[in-house]
């Protein structure tokens, strides 16, 4: 299993603060049975200016030690890229990263709504081949506020990661719903820990897991984990297209 969102990396963010930190961490990863981690310092975000030359050496360090100690686990580079006016620009020079050298870009949104210059930036983005995925898009309130946003995202040629936290009800029962809502309506289309550390953000990968099996979500599961190895092999995703809005079906999953 691939893990397609993590901030494991040591002193670059709000993620891991030293080695050992990642260590536990790694240990952690594997108990859960993932084989793969992408790694996704924050980038152009107000608070962590992370610098590649500093995230490329933390992860030859990373790389360096799961060798040394043979851990059956990857680690594998990218980024959790702020929206920002420059960013296709930025992704073009090499100044940003994609998930894995792949295609696909994880995209993070501000946490309080969707800027009006989205869509503009995705079809940018798009237009210069690029796939955008919007990062834990059930903890943004204007999706919370009003889901059908995500939607109008996804037509302009977004996909949607959902965080494992938030289904298993770390985040609290109003953002379980609103994701068990988005899965339900095939608005989500990734699986991702946004893991941080051991303690306040865990993995709770396979805690989500359990719970969309539990709400009968077994496709999902299946579709949700092999889009996340797709990631890794710059394939196109697995996608269930939503609700069709005409038969009310879409609507109906939200009122």
């Amino acid at each position: 299993m691939i893990d397609t969102h993590a901030h494991i990396l040591p002193g670059l963010d709000d993620g891991a603060e030293t080695i050992e930190q990642t260590k536990r961490l790694l240990e952690k990863a594997i108990d859960e049975q993932l084989t793969g981690i992408i790694a996704t310092p924050h980038a152009f975000h107000p608070n962590f200016q992370t610098n590649l030359a500093a995230l490329n050496r933390q992860v030859e360090l990373v790389t360096s030690y799961i060798a040394e100690e043979q851990l059956p686990i990857t680690i594998y580079s990218g980024q959790e890229c702020r929206l920002g006016e420059k960013l296709p620009e930025k992704l073009v020079n090499g100044e940003a990263l994609t998930l894995a050298g792949s295609r696909y870009v994880l995209l993070e949104l501000p946490s309080s709504g969707i800027p009006a210059y989205t869509v503009p930036i995705i079809q940018q983005l798009i237009m210069k081949n690029y796939v955008p995925i919007i990062a834990h898009a059930e903890r943004n309130q204007g999706i919370i506020e009003k889901p059908e946003r995500l939607k109008k995202l996804l037509v302009h040629g977004a996909m949607a990661q959902v965080t494992a936290g938030s289904v298993a009800g770390s985040f609290g029962k109003a953002i379980q719903r609103t994701a068990m809502s988005l899965i339900d309506a095939n608005l989500i289309h990734v699986y991702g820990s946004d893991v941080h550390s051991l303690d306040k953000r865990p993995f709770l990968f396979n805690e989500g897991l359990d719970y969309l099996e539990k709400k009968n979500q077994h496709d999902m599961v299946d579709i949700f984990l092999e889009n996340n190895e797709r990631i890794i092999r710059d394939e196109h995703f697995h996608v269930l297209e939503p609700e069709d809005i005409s038969k009310g079906k879409w609507w109906k999953i939200f009122t």
